[in-house]
């Protein structure tokens, strides 16, 4: 893991692509500015866990079989 200081106004760039900007400290709590390429998914750590815990139980729930509706019977 990289570890930087930065002040308000200061920003860390990621792979010339993505920007990362302190906006300000309220508290405890930093405010953060992100610019990505639309193409490049951002999102909270927990939001994130989330995504992939519902995706890793779609695949599981894709492996388990589901009923076949009844034939019918096509007149022509």
């Amino acid at each position: 893991m990289l570890v930087l200081t930065r002040k308000v106004g200061e920003s860390v760039v990621i792979d010339g692509q993505v920007v990362v900007s302190v906006l300000r400290l309220e508290g405890d709590t930093i405010k953060l500015g992100i610019q990505a390429p639309v193409e490049v998914p951002v999102h909270r750590q927990e939001v994130y866990e989330e995504i992939q815990r519902t995706n890793q139980q779609a695949l599981t729930d894709a492996r388990t079989p589901r009923p076949s509706l009844p034939q019918l019977e096509i007149r022509r």
